[in-house]
């Protein structure tokens, strides 16, 4: 699989030059940019809850980063002006395509349903823009190929927001087990549980099958590439519910934790998934499950187990298990013990999980080069896993992947191999 190699903002304006003439930067832009002490500007596609989160990120490093809200969009006309109002944005639209063609904007930050970051992120590649696009990176598999092989063409940053590969505890654990301190590795758990009220989850108690639909949002356009449809409040206000927008748990949970075991032990393609659970607390408005788990088979030789129930909280330690020992990730960082207790070693994180840190972080891979902490590829290999887990549950069959077409196909049609082998 290629790698996303780190550009300097030199170099990352040079290819955005050379990558599409549509986006070409031109030497009056360029000396304009390098001419304003070196300052990245952003375009923000997407006002809604996740994207408020970016915008007081923005607020807090607007003077220490060094950076300039250009533009705002968002197809509800009224979420789009208070985005405006919030960051200073220059430009406030209800299309995000306007902004692609700005060229003074060096990246833009996609903030919206999952079944709109592909395309987003594929034409901002076009045209000639950074991206920082919240998790997953996707909502299909092929989807996230693509946009790999777009970002491998382009050579242009892509920070996926899994924010939790901002705590270097993970990179710090690979080093680790890279240098043998648990010993071979055999499994990991980890969990992302809650315990939601009686609306259930992913529900908003303030939305019922009458609320109207706001006289100036764009239904179409946020539907985008999702099948046509009437109004539907829930769907818009609870898309997290819903299929053609969403993998509910798996995507918007359960990416945040399997991303990290996958960056402790360089994981990328499952042999093979399984998902389990059901809609089993609250059934309307949902045709995805209330309670999910997965474990996913690595071609090394191991599993990966994934715990969701939305109905109780209790969790299970988060860990990595291997023949020598045990890494236990904690709030702290994380410590590995041998099968006595015996401390074999120990990490204090110096990151978190934190969209400071993960927008800073992109800052400094644009200007410096410094290695992003969740590049594409992190994020292909995420929604491989999480996307498997949903169609196994939706089938009821294992699911297994075809690496040499890259594809997903149930259990059945492949042959298994019980002996470890390349990852691919």
């Amino acid at each position: 699989m290629p790698a996303q190699n780190p550009v300097s903002r030199r170099r990352f304006l040079e290819i955005a030059g050379a990558a599409t003439t549509t986006a070409a930067v031109s030497a009056e832009s360029y000396a304009r940019v390098i001419g304003a002490n070196d300052r990245i500007r952003i375009g923000f596609i997407g006002a809604g809850g996740m994207a408020g989160n970016h915008m007081n990120t923005y607020n807090r490093l607007k003077e220490e980063n060094n950076l300039q809200a250009i533009a705002i969009a968002d197809c509800w006309k009224t979420r789009a002006e208070a985005g405006a109002a919030k960051i200073e944005a220059t430009h406030t639209l209800t299309d995000y395509r306007p902004i692609l063609d700005m060229k003074d904007i060096d990246y833009v930050t996609i903030a919206t349903p999952e079944h709109q970051h592909a395309h987003m992120t594929l034409e901002a590649l076009d045209a000639g823009k950074a991206v920082y696009c919240e998790k997953p990176l996707t909502h299909t598999i092929p989807e996230a190929l693509a946009v790999m092989k777009k970002q491998t063409e382009t050579g242009l940053p892509v920070q996926v927001g899994v924010q939790g590969m901002s705590d270097d505890s993970y990179s710090s654990a690979r080093d680790a087990i890279k240098e043998g301190i648990i010993g071979q590795v055999v499994q990991a758990q980890i969990e992302y549980v809650r315990r939601y009220g009686d609306q259930g989850l992913f529900r908003n108690p303030s939305i019922n099958d009458d609320t109207p639909k706001p006289a100036d949002l764009d239904w179409n356009a946020w539907l985008g590439p999702a099948e046509k449809t009437e109004w539907n409040p829930h769907h818009y206000f609870e898309w997290r519910n819903y299929a053609a927008y969403s993998g509910g748990i798996a995507t918007d949970l359960f990416i945040h934790r399997i991303t990290r075991i996958m960056k402790a032990l360089d994981l990328l393609y499952p042999r093979r998934v399984v998902g389990m659970g059901g809609i089993w607390q609250w059934p309307e408005h949902r045709d995805l499950p209330d309670s999910l788990e997965m474990i996913c088979e690595y071609p090394r030789g191991m599993t990966v187990y994934v715990l969701g129930t939305q109905g109780n909280r209790v969790g299970i330690d988060h860990l990595i298990r291997g023949y020598r020992g045990t890494l236990y990730f904690t709030p702290e960082g994380w410590v590995a013990k041998d099968k006595d207790g015996k401390v074999l070693g120990e990490h204090k994180k110096t990151g978190a999980e934190d969209t400071v840190l993960h927008h800073t972080n992109l800052h400094n891979h644009m200007r410096n080069g410094e290695e992003l902490n969740c590049p594409v590829k992190l994020g292909v290999a995420g929604v491989t896993a999480v996307v498997m887990a949903n169609e196994s549950w939706r089938t009821g069959q294992m699911m297994g992947w075809d690496g040499e077409n890259k594809k997903m196909v149930p259990c059945h049609t492949q042959k298994h191999n019980p002996y470890p082998e390349q990852d691919s």
